[in-house]
């Protein structure tokens, strides 16, 4: 059965739940949402998912569905409830992200005169500071992956973060298990090659000698995410193969 790019990315997210238990698992882009919601549907059922809002599906949902039968409703104070607690793992997005992980999503340039203004910190540090956080990035390229970010909003290894667990591309899967918590390739998609992602990466990483191929979904998680999850096929809409 050919599995597409999307899949591995989508599988490769799911996979940063495993283990988490009864938590919030909270995502943005289509990717990271499939993944938490793959997760709980087969070897994290534990989890807890939301329809995209305030409402705790009892189910996960398919992609862009309403919630359908609800467990619980959870206001702005009780989600920070469970972020100030670490009960929530969350797969954000970045637009800048260094070595150490890092990352700015508040302005771009220079901060007394950037030359764009994005989203601003959010809730980056309250995430990073005490919470497990993992990033979802669909287009890896050195813009993203820069050697410094212009504005740290969410905290990296060293400046404190509770633990950043994984960074999810389109081309690989990186992680941060080595001495000095610096980024480290964990594994390619298959057809990426180390040199690509070399080349497509700012700063320098660290790569082990044998390189592991980034698993594929099991034929369980691929009938879950094309027809309940995705069956629109949204997830190649944002990773193309």
């Amino acid at each position: 059965m050919t599995v597409t790019r999307a899949e591995i990315c989508v599988t490769a997210c799911a996979d940063a739940w495993r283990g988490d238990g009864e938590i919030l698992a909270a995502a943005m882009g289509t990717c990271s949402v499939l993944g938490a919601r793959l997760a709980r549907s087969t070897f994290e059922p534990d989890l807890l998912t939301t329809d995209g809002g305030p409402l705790l599906t009892a189910e996960p949902i398919p992609f862009g569905a309403k919630a359908g039968d609800v467990e619980g409703w959870m206001p702005f104070r009780d989600h920070l409830w469970l972020v100030l607690n670490g009960r929530r793992h969350v797969m954000m997005g970045a637009s800048q992200i260094d070595m150490y992980g890092n990352t700015n999503i508040s302005c771009v340039g220079e901060w007394a005169q950037p030359k764009s203004q994005l989203l601003g910190v959010r809730g980056a540090p309250g995430n990073t500071r005490c919470n497990p956080t993992s990033y979802w990035i669909s287009k890896h390229s050195p813009r993203v992956f820069s050697g410094k970010v212009d504005m740290i909003s969410g905290l990296g290894w060293n400046n404190g973060a509770h633990e950043i667990r994984r960074v999810i591309t389109d081309l690989c899967v990186l992680d941060f298990e080595t001495e000095d918590r610096r980024m480290r390739l964990r594994s390619l998609h298959p057809g990426v090659s180390v040199e690509t992602v070399v080349e497509q990466t700012g700063f320098e990483l660290v790569i082990p000698d044998e390189v592991p191929e980034s698993r594929t979904p099991t034929d369980e998680e691929l009938k879950v995410l094309r027809e309940v999850l995705d069956p629109r096929g949204l997830r190649d809409r944002e990773v193309r193969s």
